[in-house]
This record gives C-alpha cells, sequence and structure tokens, in this order.
C-alpha cells in the first residue's frame, strides 16, 4: 500500500494550486489530510473529482479551522473519528480508519500559538493522544500519520538554537512528548530509514522560507514495532508545492 499524508493549509486554497495534478502523480492507495479549513460538505464538494476513493472527513465545529479528511482506494471496515476525549474532541483533528490488518489513524496535532498560550493543552494533548494509540494497539498494529507539530531533533529544523523553548514546535515539553511516542516504541519511519538526512516537510510562507529552505519536519508517519520489517519506502516530496507543506509518503506491505 502507499500512503500519503499532506497539511493542504485548506483544501480550497489546494485545489486551485495544482492539488489534483499532485495527487494523481503520487496516486496514493490512501490519502491522509490535515487542515482542510472546511465543513464536511465543503471537503465533499471540493474533492468530488477524486471519485475513485472513498472519502471519510472530520470537521472541526468553528468553520475554517482545522479538519482532517481521508481518501482511501480500499473503503476500511471502519472509519471513527477522535479520541473520545470531550476537551479535545471539537476539532477536527483526528480520523482512524480500521483495515483488516492494522489501523491507520491520521492526525493534525494542536500548534502551541504564537505565544505558545496553548503549551499546557498540546502537553495534554500529547499524553491522551498516546494513551488512545496504546489502546488501539492492543488490538492490531498503528501507522499515524500526520502533521505532529514538533520537531523532534535538532537535524529537524534549520535554525534550532535560536527557537528552541521560544518557538511553538520546538520547545521541550513538545519534544519530551514525541520522546514518548517513540520511547513506547512507534518508529518515526522517516529517520529510521534516514538517520542523518537533512530534510524538511513545512516553510514558513514569510521571509522566501521556502526558497531558502528554511525549514522544519513537523509531518511524520509513525508505525507500530510490528510492522517495521514491512516497510518498504518512504519519501518527503519536497518539489511539490500548494500548500506550506509538502506530502510525505510510506510504501508498505500489508
Amino acid at each position: 500500500m502507499k500512503l500519503i499524508s499532506w497539511n493542504v493549509n485548506g483544501i480550497r486554497a489546494a485545489v486551485k494550486k495544482d492539488f489534483f495534478e499532485s495527487v494523481n502523480a503520487m496516486d496514493p492507495d490512501v490519502l491522509c489530510l490535515q487542515e482542510t479549513k472546511a465543513q464536511d460538505a465543503e471537503v465533499a464538494d471540493t474533492l468530488t473529482p477524486l471519485d475513485q476513493y472513498t472519502l471519510h472527513s472530520n470537521s472541526a465545529e468553528k468553520k475554517g479551522y482545522s479538519g482532517t479528511a481521508m481518501l482511501s482506494k480500499m473503503a476500511p471496515k471502519a472509519v471513527t473519528n477522535d479520541m473520545q476525549v470531550p476537551e479535545h474532541d471539537s476539532e477536527g483533528r483526528i480520523l482512524c480508519a480500521e483495515y483488516d490488518n492494522f489501523y491507520l489513524v491520521n492526525v493534525y496535532v494542536p500548534n502551541s500559538g504564537q505565544k505558545l498560550d496553548r503549551l499546557d493543552y498540546r502537553k495534554k494533548w500529547d499524553a491522551d493522544f498516546l494513551a488512545y494509540l496504546k489502546k488501539l494497539e492492543k488490538t492490531k498494529p498503528v501507522i499515524v500519520c500526520g502533521d505532529f507539530n514538533v520537531a523532534h531533533r535538532p537535524i529537524d529544523l534549520k535554525n534550532d538554537k535560536s527557537n528552541y523553548n521560544k518557538t511553538a514546535g520546538y520547545t521541550q515539553i513538545e519534544i519530551d512528548g514525541m520522546d514518548n511516542f517513540i520511547e513506547y516504541g512507534f518508529i518515526d519511519t522517516y529517520r529510521h530509514f534516514n538517520p542523518d538526512t537533512v530534510a524538511y516537510t513545512y516553510w514558513s510562507y514569510r521571509f522566501k522560507s521556502r526558497e531558502r529552505n528554511t525549514g522544519w519536519r513537523i509531518d511524520y508517519f509513525l508505525v507500530s514495532p510490528k510492522l517495521k520489517e514491512k516497510i518498504k519506502s518512504v519519501k518527503i516530496y519536497s518539489d511539490i508545492m500548494g500548500s506550506d507543506h509538502c506530502p510525505i509518503g510510506l510504501e508498505i506491505d500489508l
């Protein structure tokens, strides 16, 4: 299976920027989108041309904010929204698809805010999300993909020292959150195959960041240990435009 994850930073804006051409070129079996910024009916209407896929979406209660969507060529056995923790479940941040041999979780992790005003909430989110994944994993292995809004190590962002503990996405609390996923056993698939490669998945629209490759790697595929030997390849599609994030891909035997 070829899985693609992409934070599109507004699906209605993305489709005006070669989105469909990019998706057709990548040809995923499952496409996971984050930050759709649209209600379910708007997502369905916007993605009508991708009629070879079964669509599921989870929209935030607040219009034009957050939101996730999943398009699958092979219809999942079941799809559920959210982690069933009320304080986390109003922003459309999680879609979980159950397949025969695994769960696929599409996630858009909350940003801690420009002034880090959501950092305490983020710490709670990370802990509750890990507990949610652990519960799923008791039944079958898990693949989780999406925008985790954290650069895990200094190699994962251009200016690590100037951002450390000052910028959302690179505070010790957020790093500790990602450490917990890894310590529990989840494998950062890109780093597993590319331990020393500098590669980014997000570039601010400001300061010509993409042109200068002043980026962050904050989009991930994490997998349960049982799936490690089944991974065929991982890829960062840094040449694909249309968002301030680029798509990432995982090919896996399932």
